[in-house]
């Protein structure tokens, strides 16, 4: 029993470790050619942050070369909709899927529909 008890406490300590499930993502991103947006992953917890408007939280999920986001608006602001698809132009808001088409210690770049967003590890 404890030692089961000790497994399950090493078992929980590994899977909360910082970056969790982020893996190749884990960390802040600055946008290419931006000196004010960063998108950044740990866990299953993604950021958005544009320092000229604000922050959107979300949850994500990397799946082979797919990446799947649904962002959450704390307070429902309109604000936080524009942030997300406007500013970094990933639509639709609360269902963004992209595809990971380069992810290295320093390079990530996502696609969609023709559009492409560069990332350089910050």
């Amino acid at each position: 029993m404890a030692f089961g008890l000790w497994l399950s406490s090493i078992g929980c300590f590994l899977s909360c470790q910082e970056g969790g499930e982020a893996g190749d993502l884990f960390g802040q991103w600055r946008m290419a050619d931006s000196d004010s947006k960063y998108v950044s992953f740990s866990g299953s917890i993604t950021r958005f942050r544009d320092t000229n408007a604000n922050e959107v939280y979300g949850n994500f999920q990397h799946k082979g070369d797919s990446l799947f986001i649904q962002c959450h608006s704390i307070e429902g602001t309109r604000s936080d909709t524009i942030t997300v698809e406007e500013s970094f132009g990933f639509k639709p808001f609360k269902n963004i899927r992209v595809k990971i088409e380069t992810i290295s210690s320093d390079v990530l770049i996502l696609s969609k529909d023709g559009r492409k967003w560069n990332f350089s590890k910050y």
